[in-house]
């Protein structure tokens, strides 16, 4: 979900929240830790962070923790459904009355408003609030989250956003409750974009420049109450919003509070300890590190797991020599241990080795495996043939990208040590986390290689998986996701037909083959899908902990009196 952008998503993987909610494959998570309480009214809830949200203007923020945030402040048309839904990544109406009616050219979507929708300030929104804040996206400034709505509504180029260029010419409102969508191009999943953190309603002429980096105007259950950046956010409740307009978000607690700049291992302490108000606490994945000491049994009954959602994968850029020969990206492929690098993630319980791109988790997954090996070990032997083949059978040297994170580090040696086996010397170029992103997504700042992951922004569909990678149409100067800078041409096709498919099951079955072509070109090594191990306190029920998505709206408080 971040992005999602790239840097984004990945930063919060593993600064902040790893979320999980989204699947549409084998999903299921067991009924542990809470999950089959339900949660009583009232209280105030506790998350504990290492890192601060980036944005709380949602038209800005775009990743996994920041997008579960947003869900307690802010609602739109549509919405992904609740966490402990039969279905939790299908899209549902929010605001809507229902899904949007589509015209039969697919280029036009029409949605009505329910009736008695408020913001926090007691002002009604109407279609008009709806319209200009989606079309806040479009601001140069303010637009940088989701990139759905400016790649699916149609709009002059130089449209500039309503502060600079007034109302969005792509979005109708020709009566206080109907909102019109004019499409550049026929796209079956609208009605997942307009479930993304930015298309959500303001009223019209909020929001300007920095307005929202400190403030907002709810129209979800919460609003903020207190922000010391870096710190501490509180939320309360938005005494404006009507539970009976909003299907999904329960919104047990009376308030919310994020504790945010301690450190990981702090965090694992503070919930194993579960000592006052952190009998009420939830918080990212647990530390590696930590895992040993969940076998207390004391412990086993809040321990709750849950599947991979996102991808780690060592991306290689076709541009440069050697990776621009097929045969050099398929030999990394294989001489690539993969079981050595689910060791250095954590082990067994934290990752598992990854033959795809897409994972099991996301609609679209078909497993197949084009360079095996014993035990996911590798195969040196047939690496090195290839490598003779494109004429580099003595061996080579790249240059790696990767973060300063003690994680990424031993996944990145992990490579170094298995690639040395065939003669390939990797150098590592370690990059600040906090630089990292905008550096390997500026093809012109790139080096030979970098170690990144992806989330999909729905994960109904592997719609949002492999186009942003893939399709090179799509590179650019900066926020590029295609780090490999693929651009075939029959891969950019197949991207547009599977997109015109209407019948999105058809589409996902598609969406696994086009894995299988692009891995035959190997412009990646998929190395790991990181799995999530959560420990909530022991007063926590309803928690449903995604590593994509955690819907927070639906948690709350075995007992509101404790803490």
């Amino acid at each position: 979900m971040k992005r999602k952008t790239l840097g984004v998503v990945a930063m919060a993987a593993t600064a902040m929240m790893l979320l999980t909610s989204c699947s549409g494959g084998n999903s299921e998570v067991p009924n542990e830790a809470g999950q089959g309480d339900t949660p009583a009214s009232g209280g105030t809830m506790v998350m504990l962070q290492n890192a601060d949200f980036s944005y709380l203007d949602p038209a800005r923020g775009f990743d996994g923790g920041v997008n579960a945030f947003y869900r307690l402040l802010y609602r739109g048309l549509t919405a992904q459904a609740a966490g402990d839904a039969a279905d939790p990544n299908a899209i549902v109406p929010d605001l809507a009355e229902g899904l949007g009616e589509a015209s039969e050219d697919g280029l036009t979507w029409t949605y009505r408003l329910k009736d008695g929708l408020k913001f926090d300030n007691g002002e009604p929104i109407t279609s008009k609030e709806m319209a200009f804040g989606i079309s806040r996206a479009w601001d140069p400034e303010i637009g940088i989250g989701s990139p759905w709505l400016k790649q699916t509504i149609e709009a002059p180029e130089d449209y500039a956003g309503p502060y600079k260029s007034g109302e969005h010419p792509g979005i109708e409102t020709p009566d206080p409750s109907t909102i019109v969508f004019q499409l550049k191009e026929p796209f079956p999943e609208f009605d997942n974009v307009l479930a993304q953190s930015n298309a959500v309603p303001f009223p019209v002429n909020s929001g300007a420049g920095d307005t929202f980096l400190k403030d907002v105007i709810a129209s979800g259950p919460y609003t903020l109450a207190e922000y010391t950046p870096g710190s501490v956010i509180k939320l309360e409740r938005n005494e404006n919003w009507d539970a009976k307009t909003d299907d999904l978000r329960k919104a047990y607690p009376d308030a919310w509070e994020f504790v945010v700049g301690i450190d990981g291992s702090t965090i694992d302490e503070r919930l194993i300890a579960g000592q006052g108000g952190d009998v009420n606490a939830i918080a990212g994945v647990v530390q590696a590190a930590t895992l040993p000491r969940l076998q207390d049994p004391k412990l086993a009954e809040r321990i709750v797991n849950s599947p991979a959602f996102c991808t780690t994968y060592m991306s290689m850029n076709t541009t440069k020599a050697p990776f621009d020969q097929v045969e050099v990206r398929q030999a990394i492929n294989l001489a690539i241990d993969r079981s050595a690098i689910v060791n250095a993630t954590g082990g067994t319980t934290l990752a598992d080795p990854a033959t795809t791109i897409i994972p099991a988790a996301v609609s679209g997954h078909r497993e197949f495996d084009l360079y095996p090996s014993e035990g996911n070990s590798g195969d040196p032997e047939a690496a090195k043939k290839l490598l003779d083949q494109a004429g580099v059978g003595s061996g080579f040297s790249f240059t790696l990208d990767t973060r300063a994170q003690p994680k990424i580090q031993a996944q990145s040696e992990a490579i170094q040590q298995a690639l040395s086996k065939v003669g390939v010397d990797v150098k590592l170029n370690v990059i600040d986390t906090s630089t990292y992103y905008e550096t390997i997504g500026t093809p012109s700042q790139q080096t030979d290689a970098a170690i990144t992951g992806w989330c999909p922004d729905w994960a109904s569909s592997a719609s949002t998986f492999l186009p942003p990678l893939f399709d090179g149409r799509l590179i650019t100067e900066k926020g590029n996701s295609n780090l490999a800078q693929l651009n075939d041409d029959a891969i950019n096709g197949r991207i547009d037909e599977i997109k015109a498919i209407t019948d999105l099951d058809e589409a996902n079955t598609q969406w696994g083959n086009l894995d299988e072509e692009i891995m035959n070109l190997a412009p990646i090594a998929p190395l790991v899908f990181e799995k999530g191990v959560f420990l909530p306190g022991e007063n926590v029920a309803g928690y449903h902990p995604s590593t994509s998505m955690t819907d927070l709206t639906i948690i709350g408080l075995k007992d509101p009196s404790r803490g």
